[in-house]
């Protein structure tokens, strides 16, 4: 009998995965960005999306985020939740890429370890 039953919960995560610097976007992706904001693919391209870290590649834009310094422009600051849920690219969709994402795994150790069930563990750049 298979298992699909996942070991995370987004829900309960304050995006941490959204704060990557580089969450690349494929073709069909701009496709399904310019549908979702009534655009062009190269409307989407140009407003949506940045240089990615290989030539030719493109990444989603970022904005200020006080938990982890930038986070994707489409992450609500408020809820920590997706507001292109439905037109997210590929790589969203497929995350962790697994049944377990390892920043769940630690955010709920670190809030059990702290008995703080709202502790935000982030990444330090010093």
């Amino acid at each position: 009998m298979k298992n699909d039953r996942n070991f995370f919960n987004c829900s309960r995560c304050p995006a941490y995965c959204c704060s990557y610097p580089h969450i690349v976007v494929t073709k069909a992706d701009l496709k399904r960005l310019a549908k979702h904001f009534g655009m062009t693919p190269d409307q989407a391209e140009k407003k949506l999306t940045k240089q990615g870290p290989e030539k030719g590649q493109r990444a989603l834009r970022h904005k200020s985020d006080e938990t982890y310094g930038t986070i994707c422009r489409f992450i609500d600051s408020e809820t920590r939740n997706c507001t292109i849920y439905h037109a997210r690219p590929k790589i969203c969709r497929e995350y962790p890429g697994s049944r377990r994402c390892g920043y769940y795994d630690f955010l709920s150790f670190e809030r059990s370890a702290l008995d703080d069930p709202d502790h935000i563990a982030t990444t330090y750049n010093k």
